[in-house]
């Protein structure tokens, strides 16, 4: 399958621990990158993201963020270590004996460090279930540059079966334009009063038949049509190879041109550029 560059996904993830929103975008690009906008505490994902994108891609700007809310009703509750306060109230009382008895502030004691500790959130379980849900964004988003791709892949065919349209009408013509333009020399003979020789007149003919003959860049078109149908049903990461093509479409079309003789056949010429550039445009987009 053709897969395009130009893609987007969105996806959220919601839990008991708040909600998280993943986006992934891209353009086309020569290779793969990659660019990640994650909060700080899910910094560490980025190494695993990255092959994650590395697996299924292969080539795109890609830009990848993650919104993420915890939910305030989850927050871990306080829980006190009274071993510690009653050891630290004991000795707070001595220090007061000693000190004229001055009063002991209990949030002096709630302040200490260790009597009062909150419960870590369980940052694995959130972990696992963020990545669940990246991973349901980034089959969204192959899918959707597969989508992209299938309707690039139907444009290309129809400005294939266009081309293939234009190089017939050309080698249709192409007799008739020879004995048009054979007639022509014959007529600029009698037209000077000479008798033209048989022999110059042939060696006349073959030169013009020699500028004119347009039969291997109508084979040579033919031939790359097949070859890009071949392509693009043989699906993949097919971009550069589709490229490739095009720059020989465009050498047989300009060739083409510059044998023109005839307004048709330039016609034809000019044609068959627009419609290799229109595919050009689309193929820059596939990955």
């Amino acid at each position: 399958m053709i897969h395009s560059m130009t893609a987007f996904a969105r996806v959220e993830v919601k839990g008991d621990w708040g909600n998280a929103v993943w986006e992934i975008r891209s353009v086309n690009q020569r290779f793969l990158e990659t660019y990640f906008r994650l909060p700080e505490q899910f910094r560490s994902l980025e190494p695993v993201l990255r092959e994650r994108f590395r697996k299924q891609l292969n080539r795109g700007k890609v830009e990848c963020a993650l919104r993420f809310n915890a939910n305030p009703a989850a927050k871990s509750n306080l829980t006190l270590n009274q071993n510690l306060a009653n050891e630290l109230i004991k000795h707070a009382n001595w220090v007061n004996e000693q000190t004229l008895n001055s009063q002991i502030n209990p949030l002096e004691i709630m302040r200490w460090p260790g009597v009062m500790e909150a419960e870590e959130s369980d940052m694995d379980a959130i972990q696992a279930d963020i990545l669940a849900g990246f991973d349901t964004a980034l089959k969204d988003f192959i899918a959707a540059r597969a989508s992209e791709g299938s309707n690039m892949k139907e444009l290309i065919a129809q400005r294939l079966e266009a081309i293939t349209e234009q190089a017939n009408n050309v080698k249709a013509q192409m007799p008739e334009i020879i004995q048009w333009q054979r007639d022509r020399i014959i007529e600029k003979f009698n037209d000077a009063g000479i008798e033209p020789e048989s022999t110059r007149l042939e060696q006349e003919l073959v030169l013009l038949a020699q500028k004119m003959d347009v039969d291997e860049e109508i084979d040579r078109l033919f031939s790359h049509v097949k070859e890009t149908q071949k392509i693009l049903k043989k699906g993949g990461p097919q971009g550069r190879r589709l490229d490739f093509m095009m720059q020989e479409f465009n050498r047989e079309a300009n060739t083409l041109g510059s044998k023109s003789i005839n307004a048709d056949i330039t016609a034809s010429a000019v044609e068959l550029k627009v419609l290799i550039e229109q595919m050009r445009e689309q193929i820059q987009n596939i990955e």
